[in-house]
């Protein structure tokens, strides 16, 4: 995957930017608060088609425009897929569009352009790969599990297509049942109405059920290698992965399946999950109804992240954690690789900070076989000089940006 072109209008607090995107790395040097976080947000969202921070898309409207009845923020690129199956030259347009409604009110949609054809967001999450790091994601190892199971999505829906709309369907047939569960709860009710909608869920949430149990289990391989290598073989880094429906029997109980690691999940079949789920579901019903709410599911799923068999969501230090945010990001590179023939551009927000000598120049030696980086940085000086003299440098300065 290689970006060749960007141009940004009214994105954040760059009013205009338009320049070609040179293959290998590029470093984006300059102060706090002068866009260059915003260039690498952009670029990820051709990628997942949402923010990497913003609340809302509203916040991406650069704030002067927005004050206008009609504001368009608008994200377009170029760019190859690098594979002979398809070296054409692609085009992405992404448009945030503030509109006003009629009601002394506005609204705020979005608008994706593949190729020139209008398509349906989801149809175009993973045309455009991409990997991004930041410091405030450190809150995927040591935050809340929903920032556990956006990543894992978020990853998911780049490289195996369909994800994005099964996860937007089981979270509408979630919604449904719940307010069914509620309903009933309140006012009783004939409770086989649940059965379609259990029926519709078990089979949704079996599909990302079945993604996860997989793609942790491909990434764990990737990941050991990894760490070991940016700890100096003293780390073992593993990953937990704990559906909320476990297809997994629990201890003592019979399954017919003999599997020879009792954490590993991959021999179920799809097909097996979702008659799991759909049974769990039948026997949690007079539960659930009592509560109001679907008490499992991948909504409650959560992954965990241990070094040497400690949990670092709980225990890990800061440099832990961040240097594991740098290794399952790092991972992530690798691993859509594999699952799609070409590399992601990948994208690292100030992550020198806070590494040592050592851990810097084994970072860079290993993106430095990458197809393209974008990197941003407050300090040049972070860098060798070895390897200025064999990246880009683009200077960014109150948004406006300069190319050496």
């Amino acid at each position: 995957m290689r970006l060749e072109h960007l141009s940004l209008t009214n994105f954040r607090s760059l009013t205009r930017l338009d320049v070609d995107v040179p293959r290998g790395t590029i470093v984006l040097v300059g102060d706090n608060a002068q866009g260059k976080t915003s260039v690498l947000e952009a670029i990820f969202m051709l990628a997942t088609m949402t923010s990497s921070s913003a609340e809302s898309d509203r916040e991406l409207i650069n704030f002067f425009a927005a004050r206008e009845p009609l504001s368009v923020a608008r994200i377009k690129a170029d760019f190859h897929r690098e594979n002979r199956s398809d070296a054409r030259l692609h085009h992405l347009e992404v448009r945030i569009i503030r509109e006003t409604n009629g009601n002394n009110g506005s609204r705020v949609r979005k608008e994706v352009l593949l190729d020139g054809v209008k398509r349906k967001v989801s149809e175009t999450v993973g045309q455009f790969n991409a990997v991004l790091f930041l410091p405030q994601m450190m809150s995927i190892i040591d935050g809340s599990p929903s920032h556990r199971r956006r990543y894992l999505d978020l990853a998911l829906a780049q490289v195996m297509p369909g994800y994005t709309e099964t996860l937007s369907g089981y979270n509408r047939v979630l919604e449904q049942r719940n307010a069914l569960l509620k309903q009933l709860g309140e006012y009783s009710g004939d409770q086989e109405q649940l059965a379609f909608w259990d029926e519709q869920l078990a089979g949704l949430g079996a599909r990302l059920v079945y993604a996860r149990i997989q793609a942790v289990q491909e990434m764990e391989n990737i990941v050991a290698l990894i760490h070991r290598d940016l700890t100096q073989g003293r780390e073992i880094l593993r990953l937990n992965y704990y559906p909320a429906f476990d297809p997994l029997p629990k201890p003592g109980a019979q399954y017919m399946l003999k599997l020879d690691d009792p954490r590993d999940r991959t021999a179920f079949t799809l097909e097996q999950v979702q008659k799991g789920f759909t049974d769990a579901l039948q026997k949690l019903r007079r539960e659930e109804i009592a509560r109001g709410v679907t008490t499992i599911g991948p909504h409650r799923d959560e992954l965990r992240f241990l070094s040497n068999g400690i949990d670092l969501g709980t225990y890990g230090s800061r440099g832990q954690i961040r240097t594991t945010l740098l290794t399952i990001k790092l991972a992530e590179v690798e691993w859509m690789h594999e699952k799609t023939g070409h590399w992601p551009v990948l994208l690292l927000d100030e992550v020198l900070a806070e590494l040592d000598g050592q851990r810097r120049a084994d970072l860079l030696e290993r993106i430095s076989a990458y197809e393209q980086t974008l990197m941003t940085t407050t300090d040049l000086n972070l860098f060798t000089p070895e390897f200025v003299e064999q990246t880009k440098v683009w200077d960014i300065k109150e948004g406006r940006l300069t190319v050496h």
